[in-house]
């Protein structure tokens, strides 16, 4: 049997003796690994990233959903190891790159990361070998960018390599679904990488659902995020009309989604954040542009969502005027920074753009976020205060932007003169007062 065989890469991913290979150890790359690792393969994590590689080797989790237990245990096992070194690229079998896709300057889909590592795969290809990119992307990127790249070197998708893509499904923070039970999309270049694709996350995941193409692959994960971001922009805008009525959003959604059929419940906030819904249906509609097509219901979207925070800060204007208070005169209480609750991550978060409209208005801003001991970012240079009630009193209002689970709302409820609450925690926990305002 070739060593390069399809047949000899298939027994490797059946007997799990085939070497995997992630690239970019972040939010998506890291767990991932360690469920390879977990189910009993070898893996190799590659980063660039030389802080992120020292704190894996001495068994930090620097990933809200990845414990130090389950990182240790993976290393003592000797099932994972991290590196810089790109050479290693050689052993594997299969190649998994899951590395950032940021917007540039011009709101256009930054896809440098993912050229680079496809490089660095190029210069240490061989035979036999699967490369999956799962980082998200517009539909032909597989194909268009990183197809000629590997082709250059003479070997032929389909007989020497094998090339899919796989949408990556991380939610941060979610207890219920995780890497292994979350469904997983697959779309090959060709029918063998598909077919190969599969097999190997068949190993480590519940299900897989394979689809036409790769493109059609890098399609869905945009369908996914665009049907959210529209929906979510679509209560947002419901909610400042709902304030023009003075009526509670919060009670509007709860009473419609008793609605057996026909409704999703979707809750307003301050603005989107992470890496997924406020990026990703942009690369759908700079795609869009090529081919002549405008994207109006993404652009709409993308619009009223980035619009939020501004109206944030409208409406606290007006909450604070009404107790003959300005916001350049007033101490104000940002509680949660991260974008959403319960992780550590500032990706996108509204609060930050908020803290820097509220400190361009003159206003002094504290903050509280159990997850962040700091807060560096850009011209922002701040640590948290301790909730206590002397802290508390010197606050003319509270900002709700987060609503983690390990934060006391009853203190904060029973100690501060005002609350603007974006995320409807107090009524959600029976917290009522006349000094909580909602969204």
């Amino acid at each position: 049997m070739k060593k390069g065989s399809i047949k000899n890469l298939k027994q490797k991913i059946k007997s799990r003796k085939a070497v995997i290979g992630v690239i970019g150890l972040g939010y998506v790359g890291l767990p991932l690994a360690l469920t390879f690792a977990k189910n009993g393969f070898n893996v190799i994590g590659v980063d660039i990233d030389r802080d992120r590689i020292k704190k894996i080797k001495k068994g930090f989790s620097y990933i809200t959903d990845v414990s130090r237990a389950e990182l240790k245990n993976a290393l003592k096992k000797k099932k994972f190891k991290a590196t810089q070194n790109v050479k290693f690229i050689k052993k594997l079998d299969a190649v998994i790159i899951c590395v950032p896709t940021p917007l540039g300057k011009n709101r256009e889909p930054d896809i440098s990361y993912i050229r680079k590592a496809v490089t660095k795969v190029k210069d240490n290809i061989r035979k036999g070998q699967i490369i999956i990119l799962e980082s998200t992307t517009y539909p032909g990127t597989t194909k268009e960018i990183l197809l000629p790249i590997l082709e250059s070197t003479g070997l032929k998708e389909g007989k020497d390599f094998y090339l899919a893509f796989s949408p990556e499904r991380i939610d941060p923070g979610n207890k219920v679904y995780r890497t292994e039970n979350t469904p997983k999309i697959i779309g090959g270049i060709s029918k063998k990488s598909t077919q190969i694709a599969k097999l190997l996350y068949d190993q480590v995941i519940e299900e897989v659902i394979p689809v036409s193409s790769a493109n059609a692959a890098e399609m869905v994960k945009l369908l996914e995020n665009t049907f959210r971001v529209v929906n979510i922009a679509l209560v947002n805008e419901i909610a400042t009309l709902c304030d023009k009525f003075n009526l509670d959003i919060w009670e509007i959604i709860d009473a419609a989604k008793t609605k057996p059929y026909g409704f999703m419940p979707f809750y307003p906030g301050p603005g989107v954040g992470g890496h997924c819904i406020p990026i990703d249906p942009l690369y759908l509609s700079w795609k869009a542009k090529e081919h002549g097509f405008e994207t109006k219901f993404i652009d709409l979207a993308s619009s009223i969502n980035e619009s939020m925070p501004q109206y944030v800060i409208e409406r606290l204007e007006k909450i604070l005027s009404n107790r003959r208070k300005t916001v350049d005169k007033s101490n104000i209480l940002i509680v949660g920074i991260a974008y959403k609750k319960d992780v550590k991550d500032l990706r996108e978060s509204p609060a930050i753009g908020i803290i820097n409209l509220l400190q361009k208005r003159g206003a002094s801003i504290s903050y509280h976020d159990p997850y962040f001991p700091f807060l560096k970012i850009n011209s922002i240079d701040m640590k948290p205060i301790k909730l206590n009630g002397s802290n508390l009193k010197k606050y003319d209002c509270a900002l709700v932007m987060t609503d983690h689970s390990n934060v006391d709302y009853k203190f904060l409820a029973d100690n501060l003169k005002l609350i603007f609450d974006t995320r409807d925690i107090f009524s959600r926990l029976g917290i009522r007062s006349r000094s909580i305002i909602k969204l």
